[in-house]
C-alpha cells in the first residue's frame, strides 16, 4: 500500500513533467491576421495586385494564395492589421517559390521583411516591437519582378490586437503646378490608412489608394486650393490644412516662375578642361536649367563648403569677374532660366554624415543662395550619401529659398529602393524636382525586368527609368542623364535621337527598344548633360536636338 506521502509526491512530480511539455509562450500567442490561410476561397482582408487563390499547391488546409509577379509587378498582397503600441510581435508565413518576401511596416515601425531563395515549402518569420505611435501595421508578402509564381499559406501575426482607430490626416502635403491645365499633389499617409479623399476647392473630386495624385482639366493662370484626408473602415480624419496652386499661363516657364512640365538641365562648367570655356551667360535658352559646378568643401569644416569663380576659367574667357557671374545668374534668370549651385562632380569630397555636418552644408548653401541669387541645389556627389543627414539639410535649403532641388546619382545608386540616394529621393519627395541619374560610366546595369543591359541603348535608358518610377517616383521627378558628347564621359555616349527614342518610349510607348514598359509615363520630366561646355564644343547638337523633343511631349 502507498502512503499518503508517496501519493502527494507522484502527483507532484506529474504536474511538473505535464508543465515541462507545454512550449512556453504558446498559451497567450493568438493570430490577428485575417483570412491567413485563405481557406475562405478568397483575398477577402487582403490587397492584392497579380495574385489569385489556388487549391492545388498549398501548404494545409484547401487553399493558398498564389502570386505571378510580371516585368512590371512584383504581386504584393498587403492586410493592415490593427495592432498595440510598444508590443511585441512574431510574424511568420510559409512560402513556396523563389525570391518571395514576407515583410511588415507601420507609422514609427521602420521596414522589416526576410525572403526565401529557393523553391519549396518553407517558414519564414520575424520578431519586432511596434513603437509609441504604431497602432497598426501593414504585413505584406510578395515575389520578385520577373520571377516565376510564388505560393504563400497560413500566415501568422502573433500578439494581442489593437482597436481600430479613425487614421490621423495625412502629413507632408504638399501641391505644384505641373502644366498649365494640371496639379501634382502629394502627401504621407498614416499606417492605418486604407484609401484617401482628395478636395479641391472643398469638393470632393478623387479617392486614391496611393499618397500621390494628378489632378488634371485644369484652367492656365487658375488658382486652386487642395486638401487631403485618411479614410479607413472606421471614418474620415480630419482634413490637412488647404495649400494654393496657381496653374501657369500656356506660354511655359516665365522670369521667376515655374519651369515648364518638361525640362532639359545642363551643367556649366567652372572650370576648363578642354571642353569649350562659356560665360553664364553665352549658355543658350534651350536649356530651363543650368547647373553650377561646383562648390568648393571648407577644409576642417564637415559639411561645409563655398564657391569661388575659377582663376583658370577668368584666363580661357579673356577675364570673367565675380561681379560679372554674379549679373549673369540674373540675365539668364530674366530669360526663365534657373540657377543652381551644384555639390560633388567625380572629385566632390563635401561630407554631410552627421547632424553638425547637416547644419554646416544647410547654412552654407543658403548663404549662396543669398549672396549669388541661385535658385536651389543640385546634390552630385559620387562617394556615398547620408539619406537622413542630407535630407534634413535639404529641408532646411528649400524652406530657406532653396526651391529647386535636383539629383545626379550614379545608375548603381538607384538600382534598389534600400540604396542610399534612392532613400534620399523618397525621403524628400515632396520637395524633390528632378533625379537625372548618370546613365554613363556604368557599364552593364540590372532594368526593372531583371534583364541586363548595356549602356549606350535605348534598353538601358528605359529599363533602368522604370526602376525609380516604380520604386515610387513621380514621373515629373525623373530625368535621364547623358554625356552632350563622346568626350564628355569615359563611356555610355548615346546620340541625342536615341534620348529622344526613349523618352518617346517612356511617355508614349513608341520608339522603344526590345524592351517595352508595360504601361507609359507622360510627365517623364525630361533630360540633362554633362555638360552645356562640352555640347558648345560639339555644336549644341544634344540641346538643338532634346529640347525642341520635349516641347512635343504630352
Amino acid at each position: 500500500m502507498v502512503s499518503r506521502a508517496r501519493r502527494l509526491l507522484a502527483a507532484v512530480v506529474t504536474a511538473i513533467a505535464a508543465l515541462v511539455v507545454v512550449p512556453a509562450g504558446q498559451a497567450g500567442a493568438a493570430n490577428i491576421v485575417n483570412n491567413p490561410g485563405f481557406e475562405t476561397g478568397t483575398l477577402s482582408g487582403w490587397t492584392c495586385t497579380g495574385a489569385t487563390i489556388v487549391s492545388t499547391t498549398v501548404r494545409s488546409g484547401t487553399h493558398a494564395l498564389a502570386g505571378t509577379p510580371s516585368g512590371q509587378d512584383y504581386s504584393q498582397c498587403t492586410q493592415q492589421v490593427a495592432v498595440q503600441p510598444n508590443t511585441a510581435y512574431k510574424l511568420s508565413a510559409w512560402v513556396n517559390g523563389t525570391y518571395t518576401y514576407l515583410g511588415v511596416n507601420g507609422n514609427g515601425l521602420t521596414d522589416r521583411n526576410t525572403w526565401s531563395p529557393t523553391t519549396g515549402w518553407k517558414q519564414l518569420s520575424l520578431d519586432f516591437t511596434t513603437a509609441a505611435s504604431t497602432t497598426s501595421v501593414s504585413v505584406y508578402l510578395h515575389g520578385w519582378y520577373g520571377q516565376p509564381t510564388y505560393y504563400a499559406d497560413d500566415v501568422s501575426l502573433d500578439g494581442p490586437g489593437g482597436t481600430p482607430t479613425i487614421p490621423a490626416a495625412p502629413t507632408g502635403f504638399s501641391a505644384s503646378a505641373s502644366s498649365p491645365t494640371s496639379a501634382s499633389l502629394s502627401w504621407n499617409g498614416p499606417s492605418n490608412a486604407t484609401s484617401f479623399r482628395v478636395y479641391r476647392n472643398n469638393q470632393l473630386i478623387a479617392s486614391p489608394t496611393a499618397s500621390t495624385y494628378t489632378d488634371s482639366g485644369l484652367t492656365a493662370e487658375t488658382t486652386y486650393s487642395y486638401q487631403v484626408s485618411s479614410v479607413n473602415s472606421v471614418g474620415e480624419s480630419p482634413k490637412t490644412t488647404s495649400v494654393s496652386v496657381t496653374t501657369p499661363g500656356t506660354g511655359g516657364g516665365n522670369p521667376g516662375g515655374p519651369l515648364p512640365k518638361h525640362v532639359l538641365t545642363g551643367y556649366w562648367q567652372n572650370f576648363y578642361n578642354g571642353a569649350r570655356a562659356l560665360r553664364l551667360a553665352d549658355v543658350p535658352t534651350t536649356y530651363d536649367i543650368i547647373a553650377v559646378s561646383f562648390v568648393d568643401a571648407v577644409p576642417g569644416r564637415n559639411g561645409g563648403v563655398s564657391f569661388t569663380l575659377d582663376s583658370g576659367l577668368s584666363s580661357q574667357l579673356g577675364g570673367y569677374t565675380d561681379a560679372q557671374f554674379r549679373q549673369d545668374i540674373k540675365t539668364v534668370q530674366a530669360r526663365g532660366q534657373k540657377v543652381i549651385i551644384s555639390v560633388g562632380g567625380e572629385k566632390g569630397t563635401v561630407w554631410v554624415g552627421d547632424a553638425n555636418a547637416s547644419n554646416n552644408f544647410a547654412t552654407d548653401v543658403k548663404g549662396l543662395i543669398s549672396s549669388y541669387g541661385f535658385d536651389g541645389v543640385d546634390i552630385d556627389l559620387e562617394n556615398g550619401i547620408n539619406a537622413t543627414h542630407m535630407g534634413n539639410a535639404l529641408r532646411s535649403i528649400h524652406a530657406g529659398g532653396g526651391k529647386v532641388i535636383t539629383m545626379a546619382p550614379q545608375t548603381v545608386d538607384m538600382q534598389s529602393t534600400q540604396g542610399g540616394y534612392f532613400q534620399l529621393a523618397l525621403n524628400i519627395k515632396d520637395i524633390l524636382t528632378i533625379v537625372n541619374m548618370q546613365y554613363y560610366n556604368s557599364g552593364t546595369m540590372l532594368g526593372c525586368d531583371q534583364q541586363v543591359y548595356g549602356q549606350g541603348s535605348v534598353n538601358f535608358l528605359t529599363a533602368l527609368a522604370c526602376i525609380q518610377l516604380q520604386g515610387g517616383l513621380r514621373p515629373d521627378q525623373v530625368g535621364l542623364g547623358l554625356p552632350a558628347s563622346p568626350s564628355g564621359a569615359g563611356g555610355g555616349y548615346q546620340s541625342p535621337g536615341n534620348v529622344n527614342n526613349a523618352l518617346n518610349c517612356l511617355a508614349r510607348g513608341t520608339n522603344c527598344g526590345s524592351f517595352k514598359p508595360s504601361t507609359t509615363w507622360p510627365g517623364i520630366r525630361g533630360a540633362m548633360t554633362w555638360s552645356i561646355n562640352w555640347d558648345a564644343s560639339n555644336g549644341y547638337q544634344f540641346a538643338n536636338t532634346v529640347a525642341p523633343h520635349l516641347d512635343t511631349l504630352p
